[in-house]
């Protein structure tokens, strides 16, 4: 495969076929540039330049030559693309169908004719919205993208194979509310630097999300992101995972690398940091203070250039408070911080994360929210956050029974007082006048029966407040007489 990807007349073709109508900034040149790019972007008595797709062609040929399978290379690419444009997400979508949506820019994808043509697709965070410049990249790379059909294609694999939908993984940083806001002010701060940073927030906020914005922001974003679940790694193994171990330590044992080598000039993200075990904290805080690591059995320590991102769902200060976190390995960690903030303190950023969520399951089932139910998820407080809220809709669009989202198709749990009060309104039918009745009673009792004070926070006159309890009155008379 790579040899296809060195193919220079096939790379020749493609960028001046693009180059006709497509002019991408110019970009200094560096010495990896390949002699086709060179060649293509080339105007007459100027320096050469290159366009949007020489650039993106140049990083298939360089940067992802070593990568084999073409799946892989494709994943790669969706992830170089998006850090050019700076866009939440790049993917490929099957049902692409070239509306214009909020936040959404996309290209057909060319290539050899088929059904159901790959579109392909950047999300955008609704703070930043594609420039003209990011709209030229995303031209360019469905064009580059083609070529990466092409090769699939050519190994044997339908070319709508890559034309999937994203199910797995959590959602981008959606939202446009000031606390998600600050979130990603301070991802872009973090990320230019190589410091060791702490997350910390709820379970199912997004911590793991937030440090792979970080790694891909930053210079190591080439570099591997490895995950490690500090509480999901027993004890007794806990050293030679991080650390590594030596061939022949023990009978049957195999010599490997530890999570720290394998994220050398990367980063390695170290989750539910606060479960480690005392004595693992102490072998984690001389591996972080020194950079270096000694395998189990070993007799040398390797140096490892590994920026370091921990997280925890629980507050790594009162543990120390507590004595079950060292005060040494906190003040190690604890350089640079960024708090995620829970779903219930951003409840503006519900509607879109649902409509996101939809959206990612479009292929499966179209489906729209109803206000009834939008209303619902607004009110409701999210103690799983946004796994939670990932969860209903996946629920929601497996069991909905027709084309919108109802209150029926919600998990009566998340209904709370919708079940109790909304739910029989709904099946009564009850009217406008009848709902101000009932409000207007539960505002007086709470008010110690002062129909002055009821009147003035609900805003009315006397008069129509006697209205309402007069309807109230009426209505219980006429079921207490049926």
């Amino acid at each position: 495969m790579t040899r296809v990807l060195r193919d220079e007349r096939l790379a020749s073709r493609l960028i001046t076929r693009s180059g006709h109508h497509l002019q991408g900034e110019p970009v200094a040149s560096s010495s990896r540039s390949s002699s086709s790019s060179a060649s293509a972007s080339t105007t007459v008595g100027g320096p050469p330049k290159r366009c949007a797709t020489a650039l993106l062609l140049e990083t298939l040929t360089t940067g992802l030559a070593a990568v084999r399978e073409p799946r892989l290379v494709r994943e790669r690419f969706e992830e170089e693309l998006r850090a050019l444009v700076r866009a939440s997400s790049v993917t490929f979508r099957q049902d692409g169908d070239g509306r214009q949506r909020p936040n959404v820019v996309s290209y057909e994808v060319p290539g050899s004719p088929f059904v159901d043509r790959p579109w392909l697709e950047a999300v955008f965070d609704p703070s930043r919205p594609a420039d003209d410049r990011a709209r030229q990249m995303l031209a360019a790379g469905a064009q580059v993208a083609g070529l990466l059909l092409e090769i699939e294609r050519a190994n044997g694999r339908w070319p709508l194979a890559c034309a999937r939908g994203r199910s797995d993984g959590a959602a981008p940083l959606i939202g446009s509310s000031l606390a998600i806001r600050t979130v990603r002010d301070r991802i872009e701060r973090v990320a230019a630097t190589d410091f060791t940073v702490l997350i910390e927030g709820e379970s199912g906020t997004g911590k793991e999300l937030v440090a792979r914005q970080i790694h891909a922001l930053s210079r190591r974003r080439r570099a591997p992101f490895i995950a490690v679940n500090c509480a999901a790694i027993v004890e007794t193994l806990i050293e030679a995972e991080l650390f590594g171990i030596e061939e022949r330590t023990a009978t049957g044992v195999r010599g490997r690398r530890g999570k720290f080598e394998h994220a050398h000039e990367g980063t390695l993200f170290l989750d539910e940091v606060s479960d480690l075990s005392p004595a693992a904290q102490a072998k984690l805080l001389r591996a972080i203070q020194d950079l270096s690591v000694e395998r189990v059995g070993g007799c040398g320590a390797r140096r490892v250039d590994t920026r370091i991102i921990v997280a925890s769902n629980r507050s790594l200060a009162m543990l120390v408070e507590q004595g079950r976190f060292r005060l040494d390995l906190y003040y190690r960690l604890n350089g640079v911080d960024v708090q995620v903030p829970p779903l219930r303190h951003r409840r503006d950023d519900v509607g879109e994360l649902t409509t996101y969520f939809l959206e990612r399951h479009r292929t499966f089932r179209p489906l729209s929210l109803s206000t009834a139910a939008t209303d619902a998820l607004l009110a409701y407080d999210w103690p799983g956050n946004v796994r939670e809220l990932e969860r209903v809709i996946e629920r929601a669009v497996a069991l909905a029974g027709g084309p919108f989202l109802e209150l029926d198709d919600l998990p009566p749990v998340l209904l709370g007082d919708y079940a109790e009060v909304v739910l029989p309104a709904l099946h009564d039918r009850s009217s406008m006048r009848a709902w101000g009745s009932r409000y207007a009673r539960l505002v007086l009792e709470r008010c110690g029966n002062n129909k002055r004070q009821a009147c003035r926070q609900l805003g009315i006159s006397y008069h129509t407040l006697q209205g309402y309890l007069r309807f109230g009155s009426e209505k219980a008379d006429a079921r207490a007489t049926g």
